[in-house]
């Protein structure tokens, strides 16, 4: 219980520390107009990779890579595609992703509480009704999860496919850096709210021997809601609580550095209109609930695991997302 809470400040507050308090982070992010969300996710899977791998080399933890999501509709990972799709499309409209409204909550932007309140709403939606019709799509179509990693895919060893996805995270971090301006709305560049994300990476790790992931906490709020109304099954309680506990942290986390360091959110934050903040945050749970995972555990963890499934889902992600966000703003 300790280490949820313990791991979740420590990934709040690299959250806050990054800046991911603002909206326009997300939002420009998709317009393509400022790398720094990009700089700073790169750098943090990176980071996370290389922290998982020495922590499996001495021994001290071995985890599975994310499995794929499949809805047996039209391919192998359906799921996380179509999943990945409506989480792009909740964080163009929500300027949020699943974890980044916990600091906007933390430094009091209204758009994190609208977010909350639709997120919540999307925990309730795939809890009682749309985990059950994938179930069911799943089989009916006869289609169960499959772990694939990418090194299998290319042919490859994890060592060699580990230095690629380094060098590929330095690339881009370093050629989006040539090309962006400083970013005013931040006090540290994207690479270094990254590398700090990553360390919260090694807190989990050392602390719970997992990985962060934070769109759990929504589907045991989902479970939670219906085991308080009678929805659930006669005598049934939630099976897990250790999910809403790592929010709870990265809520905590994030609102105690910015209570030290006030100067993290001194610049105005963008505020999403209401209703866009609502749709979006039903949207980006119900969509990471069915990619099995989100920005933080399919892109930070599961990227650095090597996982197939959440390449496929974060390429998703942003590749739809980039699509919505200039339409909408």
């Amino acid at each position: 219980m300790a280490a949820a809470v313990v791991s979740g400040a420590a990934f709040g507050a690299a959250l806050m520390a990054a800046g991911f308090h603002n909206p326009a982070l997300v939002i420009e992010q998709l317009k393509f107009e400022n790398w720094h969300m990009l700089q700073a996710f790169l750098a943090a899977t990176a980071t996370s990779g290389l922290i998982y791998a020495v922590a499996e080399r001495v021994g001290y933890v071995k985890l599975q890579p994310r499995s794929s999501s499949p809805l047996g509709l039209f391919a192998k990972y359906d799921g996380n595609i179509v999943g990945g799709a409506l989480l792009g499309v909740g964080m163009a409209l929500s300027g949020s992703c699943p974890g980044t409204l916990y600091p906007q909550l933390a430094a009091g932007v209204r758009t994190g509480f609208y977010a909350l309140a639709g997120a919540g709403v999307g925990g309730i939606l795939w809890t009682g009704f749309l985990s059950k019709a994938a179930k069911k799509q799943r089989e009916d179509a006869g289609v169960k999860p499959e772990a694939g990693v990418v090194s299998e895919a290319l042919g490859l060893s994890k060592a060699t496919t580990l230095l690629l996805l380094e060098a590929a995270c330095l690339a881009v971090i370093a050629l989006t850096t040539v090309y962006t301006p400083r970013n005013t709305n931040t006090m540290l560049p994207g690479a270094t709210g990254g590398l700090l994300i990553g360390l919260a990476q090694l807190v989990s790790v050392l602390t719970r021997r997992s990985m962060v992931g934070i769109s759990g906490s929504y589907e045991e709020m989902g479970h939670v809601f219906w085991w308080l109304v009678g929805g659930a099954a006669p005598g049934a309680r939630p099976a897990s609580y250790q999910n809403m506990l790592f929010a709870s942290g990265v809520a905590a986390g994030a609102w105690g550095l910015l209570r030290a360091v006030p100067a993290l959110a001194a610049a105005p934050a963008v505020e999403v209109p209401p209703p866009l903040a609502v749709a979006g945050g039903v949207l980006m749970v119900v969509g990471s609930r069915m990619a099995g995972g989100c920005t933080s555990g399919h892109g930070i963890s599961g990227i650095s695991l090597l996982s197939a499934s959440s390449l496929i889902t974060i390429a998703t992600t942003f590749a739809v997302g980039g699509l919505v966000a200039p339409l909408v703003y």
